[in-house]
């Protein structure tokens, strides 16, 4: 893979063998070595692809830049642009959360609930690997919060 230099900041750990079709089971320990590796390189796939997004987002705005006679087609580009560089913020928070579950993964608490402590279903994990808690817990949390997140 050529180094595209989007994968600054993460760190490559020795190779665990993981089959191709390898999906995380819940009668092998949890957050055992492969299940760990499955999830880093699920986080790592998912960060390249934010950040090669974002990045075709600023050339095609670079490119984008060019006068527009008519008036609602420029308020029309200019809508899409606001959409686009919205869509792009939400991503960046994204990699940040990306980031911190990598951290987790390094320093031996992904999967876990940052409530209870208790295992984070694998399930929920395959589905939103950037997830910090239960289903239950998050709910919980919500409800008390009345948390109505843009994420």
């Amino acid at each position: 893979m050529p180094d595209t230099g989007l994968d600054e900041g993460i760190e490559m750990k020795a190779e665990v063998f993981l089959p191709e079709d390898y999906q995380p089971a819940e009668d092998e320990p949890f957050m055992n070595e492969r299940q760990l590796e499955y999830f880093r390189r699920k986080l790592i796939k998912w960060r390249l692809e934010l950040l090669e997004g974002s990045r075709e987002t600023i050339e095609g705005l670079q490119d984008g830049t060019r006068a527009i006679p008519d008036v609602a087609d420029r308020a029309s580009e200019e809508t899409d642009r606001a959409l686009e560089l919205r869509t792009r913020d939400r991503q960046r928070k994204l990699v940040a959360k990306i980031d911190a579950a990598l951290r987790r993964i390094d320093e031996g608490e992904y999967g876990y609930c940052e409530k209870t402590g208790e295992p984070i279903s694998l399930k929920r994990l395959d589905a939103r690997p950037i997830a910090t808690m239960t289903l239950e817990a998050q709910e919980r949390h919500e409800r008390r919060e009345k948390v109505h997140r843009d994420d």
